[in-house]
């Protein structure tokens, strides 16, 4: 089995094995774990200038683990490999800042700033801004189907960063997935990188096309009380073709 990097929280403390290997899933093959370098610890302190932000411990400690994580996996369909899996986090040199540019080069287009709603749902968590009160960083890009994003509550330098894991779907709804980077981690690993898994915490679930992979997985009971998870219940039109229209519940 593949020995993956530890958590990074110091749960564990040691190395975690692979939940999905072509030995132990029948149909699974081509099993693909990109081993990468620890990062430099000057390259995290240039990280940390460059953006006005220290990050989070858990973070950190899994960055001089591996610099970034990459782990894909496939099944086999007529005897062919189908590309299904795919675990990501992206390297310190790709935890790339959202908002605040323009999305486009024409004069005066707007910025993703300006094209978020300024609400927030009842009983729900904050959600993160595009603005000054909020620094946000592409952790994961999802395939193209969203963003996996580290979110700081803080903008100003503070010893022990206030942040959380949310991911930002393509119609620019954000929802809550973790408050820990190392929850996020394991959360990672027990949906195996199935596709659009991070839907299943969103108010419309997964779309039917990925239903087949990964529809039969609910939120894990260890992700926090309902009351944190979850988004928007409406559908929104700018939704990518293929979502599924009726909010679960």
């Amino acid at each position: 089995r593949i020995a993956l990097p530890g958590c990074p929280g110091g749960g564990c403390g040691e190395e975690c094995l692979s939940p999905i290997t072509s030995e132990t899933s029948p149909g699974v093959t081509e099993v693909m774990f990109v081993e990468k370098e620890p990062a430099e610890r000057h390259t995290i302190i240039s990280w940390e200038q460059k953006n006005a932000c220290i990050l989070p411990e858990d973070l950190k400690n899994f960055y001089l683990m591996t610099d970034g994580f990459h782990l894909t996996w496939s099944v086999k369909f007529d005897d062919n490999p189908i590309p299904l899996g795919s675990m990501v986090i992206n390297s310190i040199s790709n935890l790339s800042r959202l908002g605040g540019s323009s999305m486009y080069t024409l004069p005066n287009a707007p910025t993703l700033a300006d094209l978020e709603e300024d609400t927030d749902e009842e009983d729900q968590p904050e959600k993160p801004r595009f603005d000054s009160r909020s620094l946000i960083f592409e952790l994961d890009p999802c395939n193209g189907n969203g963003k996996v994003c580290l979110v700081y509550r803080q903008t100003k330098p503070v010893v022990a960063p206030d942040t959380e894991i949310w991911f930002l779907d393509r119609a620019l709804y954000w929802h809550f997935l973790t408050k820990t980077f190392t929850a996020y981690y394991r959360l990672m690993i027990t949906h195996l990188g199935l596709p659009q898994w991070q839907y299943v915490f969103t108010g419309y679930g997964v779309s039917p096309q990925a239903k087949p992979g990964c529809g039969h997985r609910e939120r894990p009971l260890a992700c926090g009380p309902p009351g944190r998870l979850g988004g928007p219940r409406a559908r929104c039109p700018r939704m990518t073709a293929g979502a599924d229209p009726k909010p679960r519940g």
